[in-house]
């Protein structure tokens, strides 16, 4: 099984990506960061003659891994009951992905891919990150791939994640699940 994690913290070793990595311990998997890409935001031409115009960006390396992957991690911090803007352009720019004639499999491919999303965020995340959840369901929703799992934790200050015991244990616990796939 493909495994890529996508990281949307802008912080270096943020909750969002030590809670991924706690799901992903041990297990062969591909970390990208979406800090370190170079991702336009969506110029959306879906209506306008000729459509999506090629990019000069780093968004092909995540077509790629939506193509070589069997689950794709979502890992983000709660930005203002949200994700990261870095991961709402990756998420946007995917309107353009599916119509990008240099990839005509991409649409099908990632119905076949499965869907965990990982968050962190501070001020009850696990009630109030919980439209973020279904944001995320929606999207998949439409794009037919299989919302898998989500584990949302409680953190600030780096490092936190830790203290949230309930989210260190699902972390942990899909971690067993997905060595036996």
């Amino acid at each position: 099984m493909k495994i890529t994690t996508f990281i949307g913290s802008s912080r270096e070793e943020s909750n969002s990506e030590i809670l991924a990595d706690l799901v992903t311990k041990d297990i062969n998997h591909t970390k990208i960061d979406l800090k370190n890409l170079s991702i336009q935001p969506i110029h959306d031409l879906r209506h306008a003659d000729g459509g999506f115009q090629l990019v000069d960006d780093d968004y092909d390396t995540i077509i790629n891994a939506f193509l070589e992957s069997d689950l794709i991690i979502f890992s983000t911090p709660i930005y203002w009951y949200t994700m990261s803007g870095i991961m709402k352009n990756m998420i946007d720019r995917l309107s353009h992905a599916i119509r990008d004639e240099r990839f005509p499999q991409f649409k099908e491919k990632i119905k076949s891919v499965d869907a965990i999303v990982v968050a962190v965020g501070g001020d009850d995340p696990k009630i109030k990150g919980l439209p973020l959840i279904q944001q995320f369901k929606y999207t998949f929703d439409f794009l037919n791939m299989r919302f898998s799992s989500y584990i949302i934790g409680e953190g600030n200050k780096p490092g936190d994640i830790l203290q949230d015991q309930q989210a260190v244990e699902q972390a942990n616990l899909l971690n067993k699940q997905l060595k036996k796939l």
